[in-house]
């Protein structure tokens, strides 16, 4: 209901009856955010063991005497931020992506929803699905992959599950935030089809899907603001897409100037006010804003509270807080998500029997690796480390621990043991938000940020698997991390490879459940993972000025030629899965594609199919191929299944920039099905259209 456009939109007349009755100077309380950045700051300070970024609902807006309440935001998106050792913590977006399970991202959706009523907020501005177009941008674990149609279909499910709870769903950052420590300073420069086509696609997708607030965000495009920026917020945002909510602005430093980011389309300023406020008001009085914007901004913000708040009138109970079912979930996406890379000889899963004493070597392997420190921080009760969950799921097997720093010690040690277990990779000191010491002023402090310098393991971690994995082949190497992660280096160096990613407060049992067979891992990589670093999109992390290519990821590979070590949508099991019978067609405005799905195998298996459509007869350049749908499909053994994905026209249009308007070509397509990106697992057929 709360993602139906037409709902909210019968809640107008209401909202102009209380916008009548409003002076100039309420009107922009509305559009203003309430905290006040020094005194906030001086409380964590004197706190920081109880008191965060975020620890409670930060307001904006609010008109009592029309018992109108005020915007209450909680940050995400891998849970609630609110709150110290109390809200469940999720894995991130990145591990939820490779899920592909647009069902599962709703539930989560549903959970974060009730937990942001118990702390009686009503706004979460956690949907990120900001496009990596390196995968070294430091935040991009809080979005779900580098390819757009799939960021539109898991965000519209996290929108869909937060906003049946009566919560307003945000989506950030707009728009061409993919850059982290340059992002106050840079102007990012794409083309129009660009643009529409790979950077701005998703965005249209989650207000197709109800999404009822939009952050824009820090950088600059082609020049301006994106705070401020009348072409993306106005023109595009809202007189194109009929975007019915409002937009705010990203925290703080959003804003840089009164008169443009009015007139720009922004309609709150968060989560302070500096520009607003006050100065808005002058600026009415002055001429310089014409109070008609000022009647637009509070209208949508009215409207949308109305339609928000009908149904609530107290918080949720705080038992909903990590309760069973919330931490069941977040158990159940880490088992879907984490996937499995690599596994030569079949070394895994381990048997519990024949592993007696198991060795886990790194640094991580002790600590708790659930994601960045920066804004999207949730201080779950408790977090299962990797040493814990192979306790948990394996307790007659000898766990012992060495972090690897003495390489001739992990060596002896890895000879003696059964199995060996790798944890290495990443934490929120080498990845994610970052603001330097001078712009944070303490606040969030200076850890995370982009990988600057590699996209690998530390040299220390590939020294250690180099070194000590050739002595036991009994081996898994389990990666933690945000984004796509370098191996060729060291894979041929360890049996089995397991990508993590940040997988929340019960990642730990998750990854020995696969290790040891519980669960069959059914991930897939929602990145691609090429041979060569320089197969990729070249970003200089430190610069005022960054273009924004039509291709990257897995489309710029496949254009060029360049064969990835795994492809887009790869992921492994302990069973294994045919495609057959598989069938393509157009019918009214949709194209189809099915196939027959066996399991045969000897175990229960989760396999991901997938749709890719391909345009060879385009008048136009366009991808070899992009992905445009997929489902989740679990088979038991032997077991066959009908499988059908189809997909709208629309989303085989190209943007024509004679016409500025998505245009479909009419020649014929080719359509593939199959269960990753790489030809070799797919079916090609095509249609006609």
């Amino acid at each position: 209901m709360k993602c139906n456009k037409e709902y909210r939109l019968g809640f107008t007349e209401k909202a102009r009856t209380i916008l009548s009755g409003l002076t100039l100077e309420e009107k922009v309380w509305l559009m203003s955010g309430q905290i006040k950045l020094q005194d906030e700051l001086a409380n964590i300070q004197k706190d920081p063991d109880n008191l965060h970024y975020n620890y409670f609902p930060y307001p904006a807006g609010g008109i009592e005497r029309e018992e109108l309440p005020p915007m209450l935001f909680c940050d995400g998106p891998r849970g609630v931020v609110c709150g110290n050792g109390k809200t469940t913590c999720f894995p991130v977006s990145m591990l939820r992506g490779a899920s592909f399970d647009t069902e599962l991202e709703e539930r989560v959706g549903h959970a974060i929803g009730k937990e942001i009523r118990a702390f009686g907020g009503n706004l979460f501005g956690g949907v990120c699905i900001n496009l990596p177009y390196n995968p070294g941008w430091g935040r991009s674990q809080e979005t779900y992959g580098e390819e757009s149609f799939h960021l539109g279909q898991m965000g519209s499910a996290l929108v869909r599950g937060v906003q049946e709870e009566d919560v307003i769903a945000c989506i950030k950052h707009y728009a061409f935030n993919q850059m982290e420590n340059s992002r106050f300073k840079v102007s990012v420069e794409c083309d129009r089809r660009s643009e529409r086509e790979v950077y701005l696609a998703h965005f249209k997708d989650c207000i197709d899907a109800g999404a009822a607030s939009v952050m824009s965000s820090y950088n600059l495009y082609k020049g301006t603001q994106c705070g401020h920026h009348n072409y993306l917020l106005n023109e595009v945002l809202k007189d194109e897409w009929g975007f019915d909510g409002f937009v705010m602005s990203d925290f703080y430093w959003g804003v840089k100037d009164t008169v443009e980011a009015a007139n720009g389309g922004q309609d709150i300023e968060m989560a302070h006010t500096m520009y607003f406020g006050d100065k808005l008001v002058k600026a009415v009085k002055d001429g310089l804003v014409p109070e008609e914007r000022i009647n637009d901004a509070a209208l949508r913000i009215i409207r949308t509270l109305l339609a928000f708040t009908s149904r609530h009138e107290t918080a949720a109970d705080q038992s909903v807080l990590a309760c069973r079912e919330h931490i069941s979930l977040a158990l159940e996406s880490a088992r879907k998500g984490i996937t499995l890379l690599q596994n030569k000889d079949n070394v895994l899963p381990f048997n519990k029997k024949q592993v007696k004493n198991l060795l886990v070597l790194g640094a991580l392997g002790e600590l708790e690796p659930i994601g960045d420190h920066g804004s999207s921080w949730v201080r779950p009760p408790y977090v299962i480390s990797p040493v814990q969950g192979l306790q948990m799921v394996s307790p007659e097997t000898q766990i012992a621990y060495d972090r690897g720093d003495d390489l001739e010690r992990a060596k002896a040690l890895a000879g003696e043991a059964d199995a060996v277990v790798f944890v290495v990779g990443y934490d929120h000191n080498d990845e994610g938000e970052f603001v330097s010491e001078d712009e944070a002023e303490g606040y969030t402090g200076t850890m995370g940020g982009d990988r600057r310098f590699s996209l690998g393991l530390h040299p220390n971690e590939i020294d250690l698997i180099k070194a000590v994995g050739p002595v036991n082949s009994n081996s898994a190497a389990v990666l933690f991390g945000g984004n796509m992660i370098m191996i060729t280096e060291w894979k041929d160096c360890v049996s089995s490879i397991l990508m993590a990613y940040y997988p929340g407060m019960e990642g730990g049992r998750a990854i020995a459940e696969i290790l040891f067979g519980d669960v069959n891992p059914s991930g897939k990589l929602p990145f691609v993972l090429p041979y060569k670093e320089s197969d990729l999109p070249k970003v200089e992390w430190d610069t005022t000025s960054q273009y924004y290519d039509y291709y990257h990821g897995y489309t710029k590979l496949e254009k060029e030629g360049v064969k990835p070590l795994l492809p887009y949508g790869f992921g492994m099991s302990y069973t294994t899965f045919s495609v057959s019978d598989a069938s393509f067609g157009a019918e009214g405005n949709k194209v189809s594609a099915s196939c027959r799905l066996k399991n045969a195998g000897n175990l229960e298996g989760t396999e991901v199919v997938q749709l890719y459509a391909g345009f060879r007869n385009s008048s136009v350049d366009r991808p070899a191929k992009v992905l445009r749908g997929f489902a989740r499909v679990t088979l038991k053994p032997g077991e066959e299944r009908h499988v059908s994905i189809s997909c709208p026209v629309e989303k085989l249009c190209y943007f024509n920039e004679k016409t500025n308007q998505m245009e479909l070509e009419h020649m014929e397509y080719e359509l593939y099905i199959g269960t990753s990106s790489c030809d070799e697992d797919l079916v090609r057929g095509t249609v006609k259209l």
